[in-house]
This record gives structure tokens, C-alpha cells and sequence, in this order.
């Protein structure tokens, strides 16, 4: 029986690991639920999935999960704080950590749990943008086992037969290119906050799906890309494809290409993550290409419409410090995006203002990726007031 830990569970990457899980009760139980401040949406998920332990991010809601899962009859232990998560992540409560925490603070959960030698199945971006050294090295000393659950990457490890990437000449990422593909960018100065996040392809948070209308997901993503597979950023490639059924392809030295294609659906990834090698039933159809509409179309992005796409890889380009940066410059602008401050345009413009401010420094340690997020949120801050 694997027993699984499932940190960002009430968000929709949470939603679709219970799913897998639940379809298979004599594999896995889910027996750690963590959530960062939605208590009532956690206590409901503890009501159908009974685990040993909830946690939520939030300190100050500890009093009302404990309050919740006892008036529920729960047996279900309550914690509270990022410190408390971290435990969890690395206890014997579990032997796999999905990791979902949207933003930096999934980071200190998923290095316990790499540290700790877990089984991480990791759809936590920044874990890899801000510490993508820290982490695969944490990964190689502990003997843990990584599966990227963003359906790019996990198609790429779907791949790579046994990991190898030395005959490997690139990889290709492909983006669904939003819900604002083929728009110049003169048309997406009124873009509003409730346009971004319509996604025509993936149901995701808010700021997720800000992202991918930005083309920074796909930024991020190419980050990712090279912390996991060890490749340089001119050796990553993009491709629009808005079908969204072919998820990345790998080309390799002898002129051959693979590429996975599924359904737009994470339970995939999810399931390839929880059982591989082998596989289980995810609940997702098989794929049918004529219903799909018979055609697969890709072209390049649009880098004048779409800058963030370049700015990630400039920041990779620039190494240090620069991603952990541009993750915080993102986040602030995006997070004041959606509260209406700012407009659209103003997100890119944000993250290259603070990128060409801000100077970059060794990765060093934790503590030199806490401090140059820091700075970068607080010169983010401070750029959005100017324009308020």
C-alpha cells in the first residue's frame, strides 16, 4: 500500500491525484492532506478521504481545522505552519509527496521530502525555478525518486528510455498558447483579470492560468526543463500547439523524434507518477485523433506579444539568482494583476524592469535564494505602486 501525501490537495492538481487515488484503494490512501488556508475545503476532503493528518500553511487557522475535523467525528490529526508541513513531508506518514503547493511556499515541503528520499511527484514550479540545484542535488544524495507531474515534463520522462538523456540533441515543450494566441500585442492592452484566466484548454487556478495567457508558464517551465534533464536552455525549445494533444516531444541525436500525446487531463501524469513503472487507469479516455478533429498544428510563439517566454530564458541564460527573481517578480505582478492594479502589459514590464535592476548572485544557498526573492518582491511592490 503506498501511502501518499498530497500537499496543495484542495487546489486542482489535489483534486486529480484524489481522483487517481481513489480509484485504486487497494494501491494507495491518501494519509496526509495539506492545503494552504481553505479550511473548509479541506475538512470536506478529510470527510471522504479519512487520512491520518491534515495541515494547513496558515498558522492562524490551526484552532479551526482542529475544531472542524473533530466536529466532523474525524479522527484526523490537525497542523498548522510550513515547519509542520515540512514534518509531515519527511515522516514515516507517508512514503509519496504530491507536491502542488502553487508558489515559493511549496519549496520547503518539497526539499523535505526530496531530503527525506521520498517518492515526489512534483508539480511545483518554483521548487526547481528558485532551488532547481539545491533540489536534484537533495534528490541524488537521498536516492529519491523525482516525477515531474506537469504534463510536459512527465511526457518528456515518458520519453527518455531509463532517464537517459546523452543521445538526446534537444527538447521541445509545446504551449496551448492560451486563451490570448494569435493577438498582437497592441490587442491585449484591455485584457481583464476574468479573460486571463479562462483557459481554453486546462481547468487550473488563477494565477497558473495568468501565466499560461503570458507565455511565463511556459518560461518557467523551460527552467524546469533544464534542472531535470540537464539540459542547457539552447538545447530547450518552444512550439504553440493549441490542440494541447501532444505534450512535448524529445528529438534525439540520430534525427528521431518521440512525443507523448493525451487528452488534456493531469490525471495522466498523475497516475504515470504513482505507479511507474508500470501503469494504472487514470480515468482519462484513450485517445482518439479523427474526434480530436484529424489535424495537429504547431508554430513559434510570439515573443512581442508574449515577452515573459523570452525574459525565463534570459533568466536561465543569466543563472544565480536571476530565476528566483523572476519568479517573485512574476508572482507580485501577477498577484496585483488579478486584484485589478495593473493592466495585462504591465506584467511583463514589471519582470524586465526588475531583471535589469536587480543584480544576480551565486545560488549558493537557501538563504541567498530567500534574500534575492525577497528583493525582487519588494522592488516589485514598489514599482506597482508607482503605477497606482
Amino acid at each position: 500500500m503506498q501511502r501518499i501525501a498530497v500537499f496543495g490537495a484542495t487546489g486542482s492538481i489535489g483534486a486529480s491525484a484524489l481522483d487517481v487515488i481513489a480509484r485504486h484503494p487497494e494501491r494507495y490512501r491518501a494519509t496526509v492532506l495539506a492545503a494552504g488556508n481553505r479550511v473548509d475545503a479541506l475538512i470536506k476532503l478529510c470527510r471522504v478521504h479519512r487520512p491520518e493528518h491534515a495541515a494547513v500553511a496558515d498558522e492562524a487557522a490551526y484552532a479551526a481545522l482542529r475544531d472542524g475535523l473533530r466536529d466532523a467525528g474525524l479522527a484526523t490529526r490537525a497542523h498548522a505552519g510550513l515547519a509542520s508541513m515540512e514534518s509531515l513531508a519527511a515522516s514515516d506518514a507517508c512514503d509519496t509527496v504530491v507536491a502542488a503547493i502553487v508558489g515559493a511556499a511549496g519549496l520547503s515541503s518539497t526539499l523535505a521530502a526530496a531530503h527525506a528520499g521520498k517518492r515526489l511527484l512534483l508539480a511545483n514550479k518554483e521548487s526547481l525555478v528558485l532551488a532547481g540545484e539545491l533540489l536534484m542535488h537533495e534528490v541524488a544524495a537521498s536516492g529519491s525518486r523525482l516525477i515531474p507531474i506537469d504534463s510536459e515534463h512527465n511526457a518528456i520522462f515518458q520519453c527518455l528510455p531509463g532517464g537517459r538523456t546523452d543521445d538526446v540533441a534537444r527538447i521541445i515543450l509545446t504551449a496551448s498558447g492560451g486563451p490570448f494566441r494569435g493577438r498582437s500585442r497592441a490587442e491585449l492592452a484591455g485584457v481583464t483579470p476574468a479573460q486571463a484566466v479562462a483557459h481554453p484548454k486546462w481547468s487550473m487556478g488563477p494565477k497558473i492560468s495568468v501565466d499560461s495567457a503570458t507565455l511565463m508558464n511556459k518560461g518557467l517551465e523551460v527552467i524546469e526543463a533544464h534542472h531535470l534533464f540537464g539540459m542547457t536552455g539552447e538545447r530547450i525549445d518552444v512550439l504553440v500547439h493549441p490542440q494541447s494533444l501532444v505534450h512535448s516531444l524529445v528529438e534525439f541525436v540520430d534525427g528521431s523524434t518521440l512525443a507523448q500525446l493525451g487528452l488534456p487531463d493531469m490525471r495522466t501524469s498523475l497516475a504515470v507518477g504513482l505507479a511507474w513503472p508500470d501503469r494504472v487507469a487514470s480515468g482519462v479516455a484513450g485517445l482518439d485523433l479523427i474526434a480530436q478533429g484529424g489535424k495537429l498544428e504547431f508554430e513559434p510563439p510570439d515573443l512581442d506579444a508574449f515577452p515573459c517566454l523570452r525574459l525565463a530564458f534570459e533568466a536561465l541564460a543569466t543563472g544565480g539568482t536571476a530565476p528566483a527573481s523572476l519568479n517573485a517578480l512574476n508572482e507580485e505582478a501577477v498577484s496585483a494583476f488579478l486584484q485589478g492594479r495593473i493592466g495585462f502589459l504591465d506584467i511583463p514590464a514589471l519582470v524586465e524592469d526588475g531583471l535589469t535592476a536587480l543584480p544576480s548572485a551565486r545560488a549558493e544557498s537557501l538563504d541567498v535564494l530567500h534574500a534575492a526573492d525577497q528583493a525582487a518582491r519588494r522592488h516589485a511592490n514598489a514599482a506597482i505602486s508607482r503605477l497606482n
